[in-house]
């Protein structure tokens, strides 16, 4: 062991070294050569230092900084009993920052990689800030475990290799979903986020009959926009353009909660898409919709004034699904489209109480 500045037995190892001290005196063939030889040297009393080191049966339990195996044995994280000292003790802390760094950037921009297009033809992007080389790491260092610890962990581990941070991050963040989350302010929101990303399965394997209704939601939803378009080029179109999977979304939203019990559903929401969820969820007949586009009503009677009023009008319907039948309420929307959000709360609130 060496002297003076060099010496590892300082305040700032002082837990570490009592932790190994203590585990010697139970039994000094579960520590390092080095270190057994270097405590035989003390020359203690083993019973008068084991009573110090040892808390009152009362206190709190710690997390202990060695770790315990299965059956109560060392946990080996893959480092050697000295890494605190010298160099090692450097490179460890340097890697340990810098993992945490990347896992951060993985979390703030993973989605600007994430893979969007199904066949593979576009690829996904390449920042920067997510290649772990910019972080002084090298292929040599994929297999090294690195400590994280418990506030910051990733998907719950503690210690982890770089190869296993990358798999995780990447699976969670830069797959076929990506997930921009890190501006929401609520601590507590962020984790839960993290918690049901990182080293999750949340991905269904749906069959293929499953895929085919998803497929069709998907073609008919794009079919009525692009008919829209060609048709009444120029006109007031609020379309789906670019958001038509909200509407299998809605429609397995829907399946889920008549499995689920619930009887009806009130539905907000603003003029874009609003069109699509009409005939595609609340079953309004297409001629309807065309009509309108002509300057027609569906109910003459119940309109007043003039305008884009196809997007304002609400409707109601009763849709049967497999799981059981769902009644579906469409609130009415006026030019500010914020003010339905209290609309929808309230009726809600009103059906509950009846």
């Amino acid at each position: 062991m060496a002297n003076g500045t060099d010496s590892i037995f300082t305040g700032a190892n002082g837990a570490f070294i009592t932790e190994l001290y203590e585990r010697y005196l139970e039994n000094p063939a579960s520590v390092d050569a080095s270190w057994a030889a270097a405590f035989a040297e003390l020359n203690d009393d083993a019973d008068a230092i084991q009573k110090d080191v040892s808390k009152a049966s009362w206190a709190k339990s710690t997390t202990k900084i060695l770790g315990q195996g299965a059956g109560g044995e060392p946990e080996n994280k893959g480092y050697s009993v000295d890494v605190l000292s010298g160099e090692h003790a450097t490179q460890a802390a340097r890697n340990s920052v810098r993992a945490r760094i990347l896992i951060r950037s993985y979390r703030v921009r993973g989605h600007l990689n994430a893979q969007f297009d199904p066949l593979g033809l576009i690829g996904a992007g390449g920042h920067k800030e997510l290649d772990y080389k910019n972080y002084g790491f090298t292929d040599d260092d994929l297999d090294k475990p690195i400590f994280l610890d418990t506030y910051t962990a990733m998907a719950g581990k503690e210690t982890a290799t770089l190869r296993e941070i990358l798999t995780t991050m990447r699976e969670a963040y830069c797959s076929s979903i990506g997930v921009e989350y890190m501006h929401i302010q609520n601590i507590e929101e962020r984790s839960w986020i993290q918690e049901h990303m990182e080293g999750v399965d949340f991905r269904n394997e749906f069959s293929v009959e499953f895929k085919k209704k998803i497929y069709k939601d998907l073609v008919e939803a794009e079919g009525f926009e692009n008919y829209l378009q060609v048709k009444h080029t120029g006109t007031k179109r609020f379309g789906l353009d670019g958001g038509e999977s909200m509407i299998p979304c809605i429609e397995r939203l829907f399946r889920t909660a008549v499995l689920l019990g619930v009887e009806e559903v009130v539905i907000g929401m603003p003029h874009r898409g609003r069109l699509n969820v009409l005939t595609r969820i609340m079953g309004k007949p297409y001629v309807a919709v065309f009509s309108e586009f002509q300057g027609n009503s569906a109910h003459p009677d119940d309109v007043q004034g003039s305008g884009d009023v196809k997007y304002h009008l609400g409707a109601s319907a009763d849709r049967e699904f497999a799981e059981g039948a769902l009644h579906l309420s469409l609130t009415a929307n006026p030019s500010h489209l914020e003010c339905v959000n209290p609309v929808v709360l309230g009726k809600v609130r009103a059906k509950q109480a009846a």
